[in-house]
């Protein structure tokens, strides 16, 4: 399922945020969001997922305007994992995994065998099935993070939004989840602050700053010297990791230019 945001413009108390955004993923493609702190990436995602309406613009799921649907409608198409759990839920792994189900099961209604079937290959496919009894607040990190993306998938949704995912993990826990979200095959649209994850996790990216999209493309055309130099303040140098063959950067801040000498 595609998602297509059109010269988006959004507020937060009549103050701009984000102006003139447009962006487009493709069905399966991982679409990163990436820009400095500030820039409007938080505030442009919560325009998919229905939180935030867009004051200009238009923005589409399935070639659905995303407000012109329901909110049980946009949830069975879009699934969100913001930056960190906002609470430690008193529940167990399969309780907060069992949320998912919610969009697909009417008022009062109880999750069929078929539902607890989603929940159970849910968490197996994100590594947490052996974990399913322990309680929500008592998990790593990482773990939590797993358990959302549980939750997500459970959904059945076509369509995953990520808010800086990869927040407070630590290295290990930040690849794994990575490679885990890349591999379900589902459309994604990501949000990341360490553009080294961005450049090897995505296939394409969009560059926010100040509010506005200055740049968007595959991994090479958009992160390049000048670019970073400009949006991020740092001096760069980019090619060919030796061990991974992808696309890397190393950078230092912008006054210290002895990388950009080599």
């Amino acid at each position: 399922m595609h998602v297509q945001l059109t010269d988006v413009h959004m507020e937060i108390d009549d103050l701009p945020i984000v102006a003139a955004a447009s962006l487009r993923a493709e069905t399966g493609e991982m679409v990163g969001i990436i820009g400095p702190n500030g820039s409007g990436k938080s505030t442009l995602l919560r325009s998919i997922y229905r939180t935030l309406q867009p004051v200009g613009g238009l923005v589409t799921v399935g070639g659905d305007d995303v407000w012109s649907l329901s909110s049980r409608q946009s949830a069975q198409r879009t699934a969100v994992v913001a930056q960190e759990a906002t609470a430690d839920f008193d529940f167990s792994v399969t309780e907060v995994v069992t949320m998912g189900r919610s969009p697909h099961l009417g008022l009062l209604q109880r999750e069929s065998d078929t539902d607890h079937d989603i929940v159970t290959e849910a968490m197996a496919r994100v590594g947490i099935a052996d974990k399913a009894n322990r309680v929500f607040a008592t998990l790593s990190g990482g773990e939590k993070q797993r358990v959302l993306v549980a939750r997500a998938l459970a959904q059945r949704s076509r369509v995953l939004i990520l808010d800086e995912p990869t927040n407070h993990l630590d290295i290990r826990a930040q690849l794994e989840l990575l490679e885990l979200i890349r591999d379900l095959g589902i459309t994604t649209i990501a949000a990341l602050h360490e553009l080294n994850l961005a450049a090897h996790y995505c296939d394409w990216l969009t560059v926010l700053d100040r509010g506005r999209v200055v740049a968007t493309g595959s991994v090479d055309e958009v992160l390049t010297p000048a670019l970073l130099a400009d949006v991020f303040g740092v001096a760069c140098h980019c090619g060919i990791h030796p061990v991974t063959g992808r696309f890397h950067l190393a950078y230092t801040p912008l006054q210290d230019q002895r990388l950009g000498e080599r």
